[in-house]
């Protein structure tokens, strides 16, 4: 083979193997790490750059005048210090350089043993990546991610499975100003900053950034949390898993207040067995655990709760804390599920004492699958069984009363009867209200009851009067024969 075709095959050789390949593509950008009081949402400036290597990198160098270092004798496995072992030169530096950049080395160094020393390097196995991840994710830390695919190829790690591998983006995430700090070989870490909101809402893939290995994620707490994001974002191949249980507090106007963990529902097995026992059920339908769950769960809300204005307390991991308003009356009137917000653990939900409800909202509010499913009435005076009864929300005056056994025939006063009621504002109020067992619920002659609601059925005339005389004349004579006077029983 004549020299000049021996040169060409060996420059051909080389073009083609040290650009073909390359890795998967990464990023850059130029933006430096914005400060925590103003933030920056750039995407980042997209540019293909290839695979830098790395401890761990098992390569093939092939020298092409020299078969007795190519082949099996030129694979070659980069040391932990990022180095290489190679005949005749010893030892190289080669971290952080790409296989291009190694090639134009390593055809350096063997210039002074060759003439024609065409140098191809290849990437036999690529190293798994450390990655760093911080920040609003379930489980900070360092991973190290395998780069091995199911059909036994490559695959590089991409910034949303990197996410996934951290146990996922926590509610108090802020994904429109995601950073990654990338490390040079000299110079100051590169930081590029992504927009994985821009990314889940207009399908940018080049948001989704090949990871590399030293990348370091951080995720910040949103400084505006938002309902309606967080529901969207929890629905994300890279949010939380759904079903997990969570850790937190409620404190205020429930009737058990305290700390509880909630677990997300599966409303698999409730979908199949609604659509039959053979249904199959496609996913597992989990869903996250939400605010009316945790109230539920603490017993209810009490009668005087102010659902308008619901607050969740929420820590984030750099330790601040972010306030998060919910209105649970929407929820109830319009069907505003964003209200229903989504827990994580650590949260704190405060119920305050409202200052005044409407019968009407009182209704509804009794009424909510987040109320208690019974309340305490207490029914006093002339009725046969007197005391606390257990019924219903929203249950009418006439049915409390049939509860406690309905009105002693012979003692009770049977035209009206008087209603105590605690007040939002602290106060009682007290009134007479007609009793009619034909009329339907009303506010005027059978009010819906609320919790711990009073009434007092008070004596007929007849039985004030025989009860004032028995008083007097108990201590002459037996009141029994006293009645038997006047014919009565």
């Amino acid at each position: 083979m004549s020299t000049h075709l021996r040169l060409t095959l060996a420059a051909t050789s080389l073009t083609l193997l040290a650009g073909g390949l390359t890795a998967a593509p990464t990023y850059s950008a130029t933006q430096m790490l914005p400060s925590p009081s103003a933030p920056t949402y750039n995407s980042p400036t997209v540019s293909e750059s290839s695979y830098t290597l790395g401890a761990g990198d098992r390569l093939q160098i092939d020298v092409f005048d020299a078969p007795e270092f190519s082949g099996e004798n030129g694979r070659r496995q980069v040391l932990v210090d990022g180095t290489l072992n190679v005949p005749l030169i010893g030892t190289l530096s080669v971290k952080g350089m790409t296989l291009k950049q190694a090639e134009a080395e390593l055809s350096k160094r063997y210039a002074r043993f060759f003439k024609r020393a065409g140098i191809t390097v290849t990437l036999l196995t690529p190293r798994p990546l450390s990655v760093g991840i911080l920040g609003e994710v379930g489980r900070p830390g360092t991973y190290t991610i395998p780069l091995a695919a199911q059909d036994g190829g490559t695959q590089f790690p991409t910034l949303t499975r990197a996410l996934q591998t951290a146990g996922g983006i926590t509610q108090a995430a802020d994904v429109r100003q995601v950073q990654i700090r990338r490390p040079q070989r000299v110079g100051a870490p590169q930081v590029i900053t992504v927009d994985l909101w821009n990314y889940f809402q207009s399908g940018n893939l080049q948001a989704d950034l090949t990871l590399r290995d030293g990348d370091s994620i951080f995720i910040a707490a949103n400084p505006n949390p938002n309902l309606a994001e967080s529901l969207q974002l929890a629905d994300t191949t890279f949010a939380a898993e759904k079903g997990k249980p969570v850790n937190i507090a409620i404190v205020g106007e429930v009737f058990r207040p305290g700390s509880y963990v909630v677990a997300g529902a599966n409303s698999k097995n409730a979908v199949a067995g609604a659509l039959g026992s053979t249904a199959a059920v496609a996913n597992n339908l989990d869903k996250p655990p939400t605010i009316t769950q945790a109230i539920q769960i603490a017993g209810g809300i009490k009668p005087l709760a102010d659902i308008r204005n619901v607050q969740i307390r929420r820590l984030t991991r750099a330790g601040g804390e972010q306030l998060i308003a919910v209105d649970l009356m929407k929820l109830l009137q319009t069907g505003d599920v964003q209200q229903d917000a989504i827990l994580q653990t650590g949260d704190t939900i405060s119920i305050p004492t409202a200052t005044a409800i409407s019968a009407a909202e009182a209704s509804k509010i009794a009424s909510a699958s987040f109320s208690p499913d019974i309340i305490r009435v207490n029914v006093v005076g002339e009725v046969r069984q007197p005391g606390v009864v257990q019924v219903p929300p929203n249950t009418p005056l006439n049915q409390a009363l049939l509860a406690a056994g309905g009105f002693d025939v012979r003692r009770a006063r049977k035209k009206s009867v008087e209603l105590i009621r605690l007040n939002p504002d602290g106060t009682v109020t007290r009134r007479d209200v007609a009793i009619d067992f034909a009329k339907g619920i009303n506010d005027q002659t059978n009010p819906a009851m609320r919790n711990n609601d009073v009434i007092i059925v008070g004596r007929s005339g007849l039985t004030s009067f025989t009860d004032t005389v028995g008083n007097i004349l108990n201590p002459l004579f037996p009141l029994a024969s006293f009645l038997n006077i006047f014919g009565l029983p």
